[in-house]
């Protein structure tokens, strides 16, 4: 018998990210609220159904099977926004970006320039650390397909704008890897009193908008990158060398010293 809307967990409901997302204080509470949530049945099912199915080269995993925070240090001036997590990637690993052909590219770039301390992500425990940069997505749990829904997209939206609330004092560049990120970091960004040209800029690998903070206390430049997808990497529509132009850009105007 289904169990009444009175007996429901609150962390099963809608509203759940939008009540609780706020109360964050740091981003090491955001990080321990974040997996708890399960506001979107169909998210739920399809992490849990990934985890009970597995591939065959991770039989001898238990995974993770719960949303995925972001990673990174608190005070980063540069974050990165991608999509959501793997089902045998971040949903397997606990770690967003880790243990996929997505994580394998963009970890190693992020080694190439400096930002990460070791080319391969594997695991939570592996060691792996990132200076000066956070990653983060729009969406938490590993969507059916890739593609999350408009309301899955709008119900996880409190988790992004409190983390990048909570990083905004040291913020200055988002490099945005793909489409879905810029389309649903654009109305983040708008809420929190950031200025976007009218019409709104369109995403573009290479494309750069500089916002200014209606409160002015700063400016905010997003930089667009194709998403490093096995099929972007494999037809070439983005390459390593692309990655690596786009975090450079990234690093360079978020203030970062060079390697």
């Amino acid at each position: 018998m289904p169990a009444s809307s009175a007996s429901a967990r609150p962390e099963e409901a809608p509203g759940f990210p939008a009540a609780t997302a706020p109360r964050a204080v740091s981003t090491a509470e955001l990080d321990a609220a974040v997996p708890t949530c399960r506001a979107c049945p169909r998210l739920v099912a399809w992490r849990e159904e990934a985890a009970r199915t597995k591939r065959k080269a991770f039989l001898d995993w238990e995974y993770w099977a719960r949303p995925v925070p972001g990673f990174g240090p608190p005070d980063a001036p540069l974050a990165i926004v991608g999509l959501a997590p793997a089902a045998h990637g971040g949903n397997r690993t606990g770690r967003v970006f880790t243990g996929d052909p997505s994580g394998d590219a963009l970890f190693a770039a992020l080694h190439d320039v400096g930002l990460a301390s070791q080319s391969t992500a594997t695991h939570r425990g592996d060691g792996m650390e990132l200076y000066g940069v956070r990653i983060t997505m729009p969406v938490h749990c590993a969507p059916p397909d890739n593609r999350p829904s408009t309301t899955e997209r709008d119900t996880c939206r409190p988790w992004l704008a409190r983390e990048l609330e909570l990083l905004r004092p040291t913020l200055r560049t988002v490099v945005v890897l793909g489409g879905f990120g810029w389309q649903a970091l654009l109305p983040v960004l708008a809420d929190a009193g950031w200025r976007l040209p009218r019409p709104r800029p369109a995403f573009g690998h290479g494309t750069e908008v500089l916002l200014g903070d209606e409160r002015g206390e700063g400016e905010l430049r997003l930089v667009g990158c194709y998403h490093p997808s096995r099929r972007n990497m494999s037809t070439r529509t983005v390459t390593p060398e692309m990655l690596r132009d786009a975090l450079r850009r990234g690093a360079e105007t978020a203030g970062l010293p060079r390697p």
